[in-house]
């Protein structure tokens, strides 16, 4: 909600990643009520290419990562949460390296999106990077995963089977080879 529909906002709960507000709020027929609203600093995501865009079948990195939430894994695209004062591009080239060890020429903004606009405010950034050179690795410790390079063509089927259910994985790849890519 726009902070013109906020009547008044109760802070119920602070976390590490999140906060949780029950937020009184005015909707736009006039009438009031009360909505549970997660509060996130928002998050970069990165669709990093490891060959050439203008290729036959460029290779992308993805990551099989354990999420505890979904009880198992799922294939994602590296990203993470905004710092403070970061900008989305800084935290973007921070999570690509920290997450596969990779560095970036380059990385341009794909689109940003909201994840779950229905109870959160959580916003991602999503970019596309090229360019890459690996290097080492630095995951947090509750960081579980894989890294694996496969072709783009492989990815999209990948989304189309349902074998990608991270949206923000999915979105970036779908927006990669729809606009940047040409695939």
């Amino acid at each position: 909600m726009s902070d013109e529909a906020r009547i008044k906002s109760t802070r119920v709960y602070t976390g590490r990643v999140i906060s949780l507000d029950v937020d009184q709020v005015r909707f736009p027929d006039g009438t009031t009520g009360e909505l549970e609203i997660i509060r996130h600093p928002g998050a970069s995501a990165v669709v990093p290419f490891v060959s050439d865009l203008r290729g036959a079948d460029p290779q992308v990195l993805l990551l099989k990562q354990y999420r505890y939430a979904t009880g198992g894994t799922l294939y994602e695209i590296p990203a993470g949460r905004l710092e403070p004062g970061e900008l989305p591009e800084a935290c973007a080239r921070r999570e690509l390296l920290e997450e596969t060890g990779c560095t970036a020429e380059s990385i341009v903004p794909l689109t940003s999106m909201f994840t779950t606009p229905g109870f959160t405010d959580e916003r991602i950034h999503l970019f596309l990077a090229t360019g890459l050179t690996r290097g080492e690795a630095r995951r947090e410790a509750d960081e579980f995963m894989e890294i694996e390079t496969v072709a783009l063509s492989v990815a999209l089927q990948m989304v189309e089977r349902g074998e990608i259910q991270d949206a923000k994985t999915a979105l970036g790849l779908l927006f990669a080879a729809g606009f940047r890519v040409g695939v």
